[in-house]
């Protein structure tokens, strides 16, 4: 037998650590038009935000951490039209 023969591949790791970085892929919405409005999002999720200061993520698809009084905006209409064609439009039985 040869030193050849026991001779290990050069190109074989050695060990070590890998850190794989999470890139979270949504976007947090930019000032403008959505900005104006209130956005749906399920009642339990906003208490949520509220106690742990993480985003939620509305009918609509905006990110955001909730802070201002959704009464004084109007609603968002892309929320809106979702919710409509969901349970059907207020006001429909006049």
């Amino acid at each position: 037998m040869s030193e050849t023969d026991n001779a290990q591949p050069q190109s074989s790791p050695q060990g070590g650590t890998t850190t794989i970085e999470r890139v979270d892929t949504r976007e947090m919405a930019e000032p403008g038009d959505a900005e104006r409005f209130a956005h749906y999002v399920r009642k339990e999720k906003i208490m949520e935000s509220a106690m742990s200061g993480d985003p939620v993520i509305a009918l609509c698809g905006k990110v955001w951490v909730p802070g201002r009084d959704p009464q004084k905006f109007p609603v968002c209409p892309a929320c809106k039209e979702i919710i409509d064609g969901a349970f059907g439009s207020e006001g429909d039985d006049d």
